[in-house]
C-alpha cells in the first residue's frame, strides 16, 4: 500500500473507540465501548434501519492487529487513499491512542494515515458542548508546543498522508481556540525546527463556517457532511401532523427526532456555492445517531449505494475541476462511524455495496 497521487484521493475518517479504556469504564460502566450503544440500537419507527450490525469484521476489539490489519486492507481494495484517525488530547493528556499507537510503533498495517484533533469538551451528551464535562479542553501557548511535539513522531512517519509534501494535520472546531493564528505558528516553526517539513493546515467546518483558513494561519478548510445547515427539512411535521401527534393517533417520533431523506441532504449539499478560498469536500454514505441519543437524533433516511455513488461521483468530478495535483482530496465521514449510521464498513443489509460503489466512483471519475 502506497500514498498514490494519480487522479482523486479518498480520505476516509477513522473512530478508534472500539475498545475499554479506564475512563470509559468509569463514565459509562466497565467494559464500555462504542458497540454498546450501537447492539443497543432499536428501530424507532417503520423501516427504520437500525441495528446497524457489522458482517464481515464483527463486533471487533481495535486492540488486534489482524482486525487493523483487515481494515486497511479492504479500504486499499475499494479505493481508500488514507484514513484520517481521530486524535484525542486534553491538555497532555491523551485517551483512545491505544490503536493508532500501535500502528505508529509496529508500522502495521502500511497503509496512509493522517490525524484530526478532535478538541471538543468530552461530554455526556456526545455533543461537545459544556453540559456535564467529562474532560475540558484547556488551551495555551506552552501547551501548543507540547501538543505538536508529542505528534512529532507521527507526522516524521513514512506513511503520514502528505499534500504537496507537507504534512496533512486537521482541526475539527478552530473556531474555538483562542488563538488560531498563534497555535498554527507555533505548529509550524516546531515542525520545520524538528524536520518534518511543512504542514498542511485543515480546518473542518462542522459547526462554523465562512472563516477564510489563510486568516488563522491554515491552509484550507473542510465542509463537513451531514452539513447541519444544508441538510433539508424534518418530515412529518406538518401542524396537523402535530395534533394528531398529540392525540396519540400519529407516531410522536417525528417531533423527537431529526428525521432527514438522504437525497435532500444530497441535493443540499451539492446546492451550495463554493467559497472564495479552497475547502475540500466531504460526502457520508448515511447518518443516523439514534443509538446514542434517545432524543433530537439525526435520522437520514433512504440511504442507499447508489444514492451514494452518484453524490461521490459528482464530488470528485468537481474536485478534479476546482483542485490540482496532490490538492485533488475528498473526504468520506467515515470509515466506522457504527454509532451515527455512517460507516463504509460492511454491515449484515448491504454487506460490501457502499465499499464497491466507492470504488466505482474513483474509477470512473479517474478514468
Amino acid at each position: 500500500m502506497n500514498n498514490s497521487t494519480d487522479g482523486a484521493r479518498l480520505i476516509a475518517f477513522y473512530l478508534p473507540q472500539y475498545h475499554p479504556i479506564p475512563e470509559n469504564d468509569e463514565w459509562w460502566g466497565r467494559g464500555f465501548t462504542e458497540w454498546t450503544n450501537v447492539a443497543k440500537a432499536k428501530p424507532l419507527f417503520k423501516g427504520h434501519y437500525q441495528p446497524h450490525i457489522p458482517a464481515d469484521l464483527g463486533y471487533y476489539d481495535l486492540r488486534a492487529p489482524e482486525t487493523r490489519s483487515a481494515q486497511a486492507e479492504m479500504a486499499s481494495e475499494h479505493g481508500i487513499a488514507a484514513f484520517c484517525y481521530y486524535h484525542y488530547w486534553f491538555t497532555g493528556k491523551t485517551i483512545l491512542d491505544r490503536p493508532f499507537n500501535e500502528v505508529l510503533q509496529t508500522r502495521e498495517p502500511d497503509f496512509p494515515f493522517c490525524l484530526c484533533w478532535a478538541n471538543e469538551n468530552w461530554t455526556r451528551t456526545w455533543d461537545g458542548t459544556d453540559s456535564q464535562v467529562l474532560l475540558e479542553q484547556k488551551y495555551g501557548t506552552d501547551d501548543d508546543l507540547d501538543h505538536i511535539k508529542a505528534l512529532i513522531p507521527a507526522l516524521r512517519d513514512q506513511r503520514y498522508f502528505r499534500v504537496n509534501g507537507k504534512a496533512l494535520l486537521l482541526v475539527y472546531r478552530t473556531e474555538i481556540l483562542p488563538d488560531p493564528l498563534r497555535t498554527a505558528d507555533i505548529w509550524r516553526n516546531e515542525a520545520l525546527r524538528s524536520g518534518v517539513g511543512g504542514l498542511y493546515l485543515v480546518m473542518v467546518e462542522g459547526f462554523k463556517s465562512g472563516i477564510e483558513p489563510q486568516s488563522i494561519g491554515f491552509d484550507a478548510a473542510l465542509e463537513f457532511a451531514p452539513d447541519w445547515r444544508n441538510m433539508g427539512a424534518s418530515k412529518n411535521r406538518s401542524r396537523w401532523q402535530e395534533s394528531l401527534s398529540k392525540l396519540g393517533l400519529f407516531p410522536t417520533v417525528y417531533f423527537e427526532q431529526n428525521i432527514v431523506d438522504y437525497s435532500e441532504l444530497v441535493m443540499k449539499m451539492l446546492a451550495k456555492p463554493d467559497p472564495y478560498y479552497p475547502r475540500f469536500n466531504c460526502i457520508t454514505p448515511g447518518f443516523d445517531n439514534s443509538s446514542r441519543r434517545k432524543e433530537q437524533a439525526a435520522i437520514f433516511i433512504n440511504s442507499t449505494p447508489e444514492n451514494y455513488e452518484n453524490w461521490l461521483k459528482e464530488i470528485l468530478i468537481r474536485t478534479r475541476s476546482k483542485f490540482k495535483d496532490e490538492e485533488q482530496i475528498v473526504f468520506i465521514n467515515a470509515w466506522n462511524e457504527w454509532g451515527e449510521g455512517n460507516h463504509l464498513e460492511p454491515d449484515l443489509k448491504w454487506g460490501k455495496a457502499y465499499l464497491e460503489a466507492t470504488r466505482r466512483a474513483l474509477e470512473l471519475s479517474n478514468a
